[in-house]
């Protein structure tokens, strides 16, 4: 018989304490699978590249409010810029794809964020390497919209749908006219696209209420091109033959004239964020439009990943390795148990471990049994701790997943995870060092005759 067949029919002996102190283990173990489990989730959806753009470019303010609305929409956004600038950045040698973003509404049910956008959004990955799947056809009529996987799934909605949206959120109380038609659904991807709902950006220039007063928008325009007077001289000139229009257009209504609608002009409009890609093989555009965007115009450039790394690494990875220190040191008062269980049970021993070295037993080999009673509790219940966090971060997935919008693997595996056994095997060699010392120590004859 084996070293460890005798340590396990030794704590079948004193199944009660044995299971105790092992689920104790388990206990410490389970919560730091679950932690490791959730931050895992929260550093996958956060510091890998979540966006397949070099650089979002906004009003100037804070990048990672910019950052934070604009890709993970967790935040109302600065500002907005001016459609004419979106323009100018497509006309910028070192921009291959200059992808517009328009916020303000959220949809009536779910309060689900409304943006505006064009098809070269869907024709780019939303992650590197990653494409969207998209079940319906493509957005063609200003009413048509295109919705992420969340917000099918839970407002129950599908292609043929229908629905309003909330003008300026939630709390404003404006519910717009129009209705909006669903004519396709995006698959899964992970990211916040799954809780957005997709409008054709003329169509949302179209909805009644989105257009702002003349006299407002030509002072905008005034302190952003401030410092270019070609582009601010043309975008005037748009905004007087608007004036002129509307003018008209109220005169002739007067008269009860036939009359037209005249479409917006550019210089009317404006975006909330641009998606930029820049040229693949100059690696260095990015870096000098974004410096070049530092002075002139109210425009800024952000990398999109390094204010999210700046907020993992300098906030949640702190209360990371404070959760993980927690649990660790849960582990460790679960070994001094298993230490005081196994050192306690020497007394009632000491004839057992008598009668074992009467028996031929060497006292390495009663060393080594105590030693295996301690990695059995260790290691056991570490195993069990694990598969017991693991199932119930399965159970818990859904939910989170519902509230938080991040995609959990429960199942996935940290690195940190691989350090875990190791470490309880030498937890177990350390808290059963003493008492096998014990054994290993007890003089055969006074055992024998206690």
């Amino acid at each position: 018989m084996n070293l460890i067949s005798i340590a396990w029919k030794s704590l079948k002996q004193r199944r009660l304490a044995s299971c105790l102190t092992a689920f104790s283990i388990a206990l410490g173990v389970m919560l730091m699978v679950l932690v490791l489990v959730m931050f895992g989730a929260v550093d996958s959806a956060f510091t890998q590249r979540s966006i397949a753009y070099d650089l979002i470019v906004g009003p100037k303010g804070s990048d990672l409010q910019l950052v934070l609305s604009a890709v993970y929409r967790m935040q109302p956004p600065i500002e907005n810029l001016p459609y004419l600038y979106l323009e100018q950045m497509k006309n910028d040698r070192r921009v291959i794809s200059a992808v517009p973003l328009a916020f303000g509404d959220v949809t009536q049910e779910g309060s689900f964020p409304i943006i505006g956008t064009t098809p070269e959004y869907f024709e780019n990955d939303y992650m590197p390497g990653r494409a969207f799947k998209i079940r319906g056809t493509r957005v063609n009529g200003l009413l048509d919209t295109i919705i992420g996987y969340e917000v099918a799934r839970k407002n129950g909605w599908d292609i043929g749908s229908s629905f309003t949206i909330v003008h300026g959120g939630a709390e404003s109380g404006h519910v717009h006219d129009e209705k909006f038609v669903v004519v396709a659904v995006l698959a899964p991807t992970g990211t916040a696209n799954d809780r957005t709902v997709f409008l054709n950006l003329e169509g949302f220039y179209a909805i009644a209420g989105h257009s702002k007063p003349v006299a407002e928008v030509e002072k905008r325009l005034r302190d952003f091109y401030a410092a270019d007077p070609e582009r601010l001289a043309a975008a005037m000139t748009q905004i007087e033959a608007f004036r002129k229009a509307e003018t008209e257009e109220a005169g002739a209504a007067h008269n009860h004239a036939h009359h037209h609608h005249h479409e917006t002009p550019d210089a009317m409009k404006e975006v909330t964020a641009i998606l930029i890609k820049t040229r693949p093989e100059a690696p260095f555009d990015s870096l000098s439009l974004t410096s070049q965007l530092q002075t002139g115009y109210q425009a800024m450039a952000v990398n999109p990943v390094r204010p999210i790394q700046k907020l993992v690494t300098g906030l949640l990875g702190n209360i990371q390795k404070a959760l993980v220190a927690l649990t660790g040191i849960i582990i460790l008062v679960s070994g001094v148990g298993i230490f005081v269980s196994i050192y306690n049970s020497m007394a009632d021993r000491r004839r057992e471990i008598g009668i074992m070295r009467a028996l031929g037993a060497r006292r390495m080999h009663v060393f080594g049994i105590v030693l295996s009673e301690s990695t059995l509790l260790c290691v056991g219940g570490g195993l069990l701790g694990w598969f017991i966090g693991h199932s119930l971060a399965v159970i818990a997935a859904p939910w989170l997943i519902e509230k938080t919008g991040l995609l959990i693997n429960p199942w996935a595996v940290n690195p940190w995870e691989a350090t875990l056994f190791p470490i309880l095997v030498g937890l177990a060699a350390l808290v059963g060092f003493l008492p096998a010392m014990t054994a290993y120590r007890t003089n055969v004859a006074d055992a024998l005759s206690s």
